[in-house]
């Protein structure tokens, strides 16, 4: 008989962690997902995609609903979790009912942070995380009105994006003096910023937002210098925090995510965490190429094997606002290190790459990032390019046929 695995969560870590169990130990568990989300999982990474119009929203699905009953998994989505009990190893729904477990894993992924500033629970103040937001934002877009987004990073890039091509006037600001700070250094940025102006997107660096301003609904937000900006939405996009309360009221360890050790354990037998809501050795990630990383742990895991998670290399490769973006490793650099930088403004062309001891060890791509994913297995495997060091720049074809 099948060992009841149920999953909290019906993102874009369960699904993986659904397809890596099937590959591994299909009709070994008896598999429930559980979200809250009326639809079934789907690529949160192309939502700015739906917004601007490029794709449609049921082409975000992961699946289809045949692959998830092929392959033996019960789909229970447009419901949520309310509580776990370790003891009787069951999970209460909103509707009343119970479903049993022997393993449980908690995906519950993240929610966009509110600022906590005057007005921000206005009527006209929103996130952007979910295929509900975009729905909403879509008709903000629709309507041409005037959109001010909070947040310079992945997320707020990618809402003005998606407005300011659906037709909204967009205002990006931003609290720091560089966009995606996280992930450029400052001449990436200040390509960036160049290139996402050019579509029309208006950006407020250095700009702290003091307070959301209007009569019972938005009329504009004021800036801590002052600066008055008219809008009739404001989007949060200033980061996430991981949807870790479940599990804290379930008596799991949690600090900033649910806490994890190698296996992806929790603190109580037999449940697990991955993905955005999981910390594992201090580091919650925000990513989804770490999540992919944790579910084929997990599965092999499950399936008997003892496989450890040694932590992600962090990488983004994106379109950003249109844009290709590729940031990986320690592209900071720092003593010890060497820096080789290719800068084209003309084309809308950056690259970095780091080098330390003979080994790649970060990288930036703004436009041109066809080699990115070469890059990203040089970071992480650790393989010396001291044989095509001078021609690295230029791409694997080159580097490799000069090498053999």
């Amino acid at each position: 008989m099948s060992e009841p695995l149920v999953v909290i969560g019906n993102g874009m870590a369960a699904a993986r962690l659904a397809q890596e169990i099937a590959k591994r130990a299909l009709g070994r568990y008896a598999v429930a997902v559980i979200g809250d989300e009326p639809r079934l999982a789907y690529n949160r990474v192309l939502l700015s995609s739906v917004l601007a119009g490029e794709i449609a929203s049921q082409e975000l699905e992961l699946q289809p609903a045949v692959w998830w009953r092929d392959h033996g998994v019960t789909l229970n989505y447009g419901q949520a979790a309310t509580s776990v009990d370790l003891q009787s190893r069951r999970v209460v729904l909103a509707d009343g009912r119970l479903v049993p477990f022997s393993k449980l894993v908690f995906a519950t992924g993240s929610q966009p942070l509110r600022l906590n500033i005057p007005g921000a629970g206005l009527p006209g103040v929103h996130t952007f995380r979910d295929s509900r937001d975009v729905d909403l934002l879509l008709k903000l877009a629709t309507a041409q009105k005037r959109v001010a987004v909070i947040g310079g990073g992945l997320l707020g890039l990618e809402a003005a994006y998606g407005l300011a091509k659906a037709g909204a006037p967009v205002t990006l600001i931003h609290l720091m003096d560089r966009l995606m700070e996280r992930q450029l250094d400052a001449p990436a940025a200040a390509l960036l910023k160049r290139l996402v102006e050019a579509k029309g997107i208006d950006v407020r660096l250095n700009a702290s937002t003091k307070a959301i301003f209007g009569e019972g609904l938005v009329q504009g937000i004021e800036l801590a210098d002052g600066t008055h900006i008219a809008a009739d939405a404001v989007i949060f996009a200033a980061g996430i925090r991981p949807n870790a309360g479940l599990a804290q009221s379930a008596g799991l360890s949690v600090n900033r995510g649910v806490v994890v050790d190698d296996q992806l354990e929790t603190s109580a037998a037999g449940v697990y965490a991955l993905g955005e809501c999981a910390e594992h050795r201090g580091v919650c990630y925000g990513l989804v190429e770490p999540a992919y990383e944790q579910a084929k742990v997990l599965a092999a895991n499950l399936a008997g094997r003892s496989v450890s998670y040694e932590g992600s290399v962090l990488s983004t490769n994106l379109k950003v606002s249109g844009v290709s973006v590729f940031s990986a490793g320690e592209f900071s650099g720092g003593e010890g290190t060497e820096a080789i930088v290719l800068s084209d403004e003309g084309h809308g062309t950056y690259k970095k790459l780091v080098i330390t001891d003979g080994r790649l060890t970060g990288a930036i791509l703004i436009g041109d990032t066809q080699d990115a994913l070469w890059y990203l297995e040089l970071i992480r495997s650790r393989e010396t390019i001291r044989t095509f060091r001078s021609d690295l720049m230029f791409g694997r074809a080159l580097a490799e046929r000069k090498a053999a």
